[in-house]
């Protein structure tokens, strides 16, 4: 379905499948030649194409593609493969990280094979930053990783856990070694549950085999790095370990932008309420980096 949404023509709006696991929606500016475009993979969870989950509409992702339309870039935002799951009731238990990697990676051939654009770049947001950097090798023409981390998602949890249940690090860590050896365990605190359900564990122990400062590292063209003072999950030092990982990518690192990606005071309260405020604009920092990459890329 194509839907135009402005009344000069300048941009055309289409809804499409890239196949029955990705459904998405392509924003291409009316130019006399072939645009580039950018693809964006959403973070962590079931996000949609607008970077929206239940009970948190932020319309982050949304906003983005729509920013750099503004600036004749091109952009295709799909929902995860879960978000559909969820709407027809047959969620996959056995989905796997490797499966967020294969759909990007699709979705990248499927624009390639249309030639309707200069260049393909992909950006992933969180997550989506290092299965960006995987499903991107060997065939997009730049990289962008937004509040993407450097560290396995493993010592990412640790941190994390250190920070708001200390008690729990031990735990964590005894987890952590029996799942890198393939074993799952039944033995976790409840309070825990949320992380490491045994239902959950076979996705952790495919996520967690990845090393992003590795992963970077394999790919062969253009890279951006940015992150946000004021991102409450990803800190502004995974931006840096990506950068000291591949010294040739160019690092922005925005003041006051949160993980949702709108400048924020550094008010943990007001930054929380921002992920369910969508009438936030973003950064504006956010749209200008990632156009002049692309347009000197």
């Amino acid at each position: 379905m194509v839907r135009t949404y402005s009344q000069d023509q300048k941009f055309v709006a289409h809804d499409l499948a890239v196949n029955s696991l990705i459904d998405g929606t392509l924003l291409t500016p009316n130019t006399p030649e072939k645009p580039d475009l950018v693809i964006i993979i959403g973070g962590s969870g079931p996000t949609d194409r607008n970077g929206n989950q239940n009970f948190m509409r932020n319309n982050s992702l949304k906003k983005l593609a729509e920013g750099l339309l503004n600036n004749n870039i091109a952009t295709f935002r799909y929902d995860k493969r879960i978000v559909k799951q969820l709407k027809h009731g047959n969620i996959d238990k056995n989905i796997m990280f490797d499966d967020f990697v294969s759909d990007a990676s699709a979705t990248i051939d499927y624009f390639k094979k249309t030639n309707t654009f200069n260049k393909i770049y992909v950006l992933g947001h969180s997550q989506g930053s290092l299965v960006g950097m995987l499903a991107a090798k060997n065939k997009a023409d730049g990289f962008i990783s937004i509040a993407g981390v450097a560290q396995p998602i493993d010592s990412i949890v640790i941190e994390q856990i250190e920070k708001t249940y200390p008690v729990f690090t031990n735990d964590a860590k005894r987890i952590f070694t029996s799942l890198r050896k393939g074993k799952k365990t039944d033995d976790y605190p409840k309070e825990l549950a949320a992380i490491f359900n045994k239902d959950i564990q076979p996705f952790m122990m495919n996520w967690m085999q990845y090393n992003p400062r590795e992963e970077i590292k394999k790919l062969k063209m253009p890279i951006l790095i940015i992150t946000g003072t004021s991102d409450l999950q990803v800190e502004v030092k995974e931006a840096n370990l990506l950068k000291e990982a591949v010294p040739s990518a160019s690092l922005k690192i925005i003041d006051k932008m949160n993980h949702v990606l709108v400048p924020i005071k550094d008010d943990n309260l007001e930054n929380s309420k921002s992920y369910d405020e969508a009438s936030r604009k973003l950064s504006p920092e956010l749209i200008e980096d990632i156009t002049e990459f692309v347009n000197k890329s």
